[in-house]
């Protein structure tokens, strides 16, 4: 029986925006092509807008909440589905999980979450490059966030640091009014598709990240000077050449297949 949650004060500290949309829990599971049967991995249910969407697709879920009143009102709305083993619902903080102790396996579940917008970069990195990864990855994150990873025509270390493990895709803007309360800002629905490590198959993870810091170190300035205050520059010189890099090339203009060469390159050094 469908009925609607109780209702619940979004709390400041834990960045809580509740969905008030059952639209956009639709926008967002069809962006991760979620199919019966399958896993998906949520954090932050708050209401259980999305948890509903999810069950109704006939997915698995395991939903990983913080906020104590959050849990007993989840309790109730979806006694039926946790008692028939469709829900499983953690009171934890999402930063301190181990999805191996909830039976997830990389590339074996989908990651669906409207995020606290103060969380996006540490979530971002915690499930892209973390041991545990899922297939796809679908976040409702501020507008400006999802803009910088996947539509501006300069890179950044977020754009890159994403596009290192999977392909991102803007999906759509959801402006303020679908939430309560509402935010200063829009947000927007990204999704990442086909996440993997297969980029660091051939190259030293840590030191392709220790390169990029290193060339966004200083945003006005060329990335051969960023990244002279570690390597020869005569070195650098060299190598730019074999790779047919302009000695004056910023590190935004460089998109991620040259960031892989160029570390490829510096590493055999």
């Amino acid at each position: 029986m469908e009925h609607h949650p109780p209702s619940l004060s979004a709390k400041k500290s834990l960045g809580q925006n509740f969905l008030t949309n059952p639209r956009v829990p639709e926008w967002m599971v069809d962006a991760a092509e979620l199919t019966a049967g399958e896993t998906v991995l949520e954090i932050g249910p708050g209401t259980g807008m999305l948890t509903r969407e999810f069950l109704r697709r006939g997915a698995r879920v395991i939903a990983i909440e913080a906020d104590a009143r959050a849990i007993e009102l989840l309790q109730e709305s979806f006694a039926d589905a946790i008692s028939g083993g469709g829900l499983t619902l953690v009171h934890a903080d999402v930063r301190e999980i181990n999805p191996k102790d909830y039976g997830l396996a990389s590339g074996k579940f989908k990651l669906i979450a409207n995020i606290p917008y103060y969380l996006s970069g540490v979530l971002f990195r915690q499930f892209l490059s973390g041991e545990i990864t899922p297939q796809t990855l679908v976040f409702l994150t501020q507008k400006e966030v999802a803009q910088r990873i996947a539509r501006d025509k300069k890179e950044s270390l977020l754009s890159l640091s994403v596009k290192a493990y999977g392909l991102p895709r803007y999906i759509k803007t959801v402006s303020r009014g679908n939430f309560s309360p509402s935010p200063k800002v829009d947000s927007a629905i990204i999704a990442v598709y086909n996440i993997s490590k297969e980029h660091f198959a051939t190259i030293d993870e840590s030191f392709f990240f220790e390169l990029l810091h290193l060339g966004f170190g200083s945003k006005r300035k060329q990335l051969l000077g960023n990244l002279a205050k570690k390597f020869d520059r005569e070195l650098l010189t060299e190598v730019f050449s074999t790779l047919s890099l302009p000695e004056t090339v910023r590190a935004e203009d460089m998109d991620l297949t040259m960031w892989l060469s160029l570390t490829k390159s510096l590493s055999k050094l």
